[in-house]
């Protein structure tokens, strides 16, 4: 009889207790929410070369990206000869206690942009990922007078750019293989205008 009794006898189900967990889902969502770097997409128009003007027999990862720097800017070569864009140089910020006195945010100096060269860049990377084209190569044409530390901006900018993956922000690779080279010697509308004036006078 004992024995029957107790097997007669059904078990309660155990109730789950979620408070606590509901709790901490409260508390970490927000915090979550709080710690997110949102990413802004910012579109750069581009003209780029499409598949029929590459010449037969060559794709575009065996095309040469360059950009040349000179006093008038940068500018990006895509194919070789190609000009994709003209980047012109900006006024270049100055620091917080010369603004206070001049009263002005801006200096008299100009500077390159270098944000906009590395969203041309990101704009051109991801035209080639999407005709198939993983290109890995730069070349930086350079002024013989061309300081140490625009190189090394302009180098830091084509090999990477910061951007978010998830929750976390990361180096994603731009052109991570640089080469420096001489910018070739181009004649200015100055010189051309003084020899023009010159054969007149002669």
């Amino acid at each position: 009889m004992l024995g029957r009794s107790r097997k007669g006898k059904k078990k309660e189900d155990a109730e789950l207790d979620i408070t606590s967990f509901m709790n901490l889902m409260i508390v970490l969502v927000p915090v979550l929410l709080m710690m997110m770097v949102f990413s802004r997409i910012t579109v750069v128009e581009l003209n780029l070369p499409t598949l029929s003007n590459v010449p037969a027999g060559e794709s575009l990862d065996q095309q040469i990206l360059e950009v040349e720097v000179s006093d008038r800017g940068l500018d990006i070569f895509f194919p070789q000869g190609y000009l994709v864009k003209n980047i012109p140089m900006i006024p270049a910020p100055i620091d917080e206690d010369e603004s206070a006195t001049s009263g002005e945010g801006l200096g008299s100096e100009v500077v390159h942009d270098y944000d906009s060269l590395q969203q041309n860049l990101i704009s051109i990377k991801q035209t080639l990922l999407a005709n198939g084209t993983e290109k890995r190569d730069i070349i930086l044409l350079l002024q013989e007078d061309t300081d140490y530390q625009t190189i090394v901006s302009l180098i830091d900018k084509t090999r990477s750019y910061k951007d978010v993956v998830v929750t976390s922000v990361v180096d994603a690779e731009l052109f991570p293989d640089v080469s420096l080279s001489d910018a070739p010697k181009r004649v200015s509308s100055n010189s051309n205008k003084s020899k023009s004036a010159v054969g007149g006078q002669q």
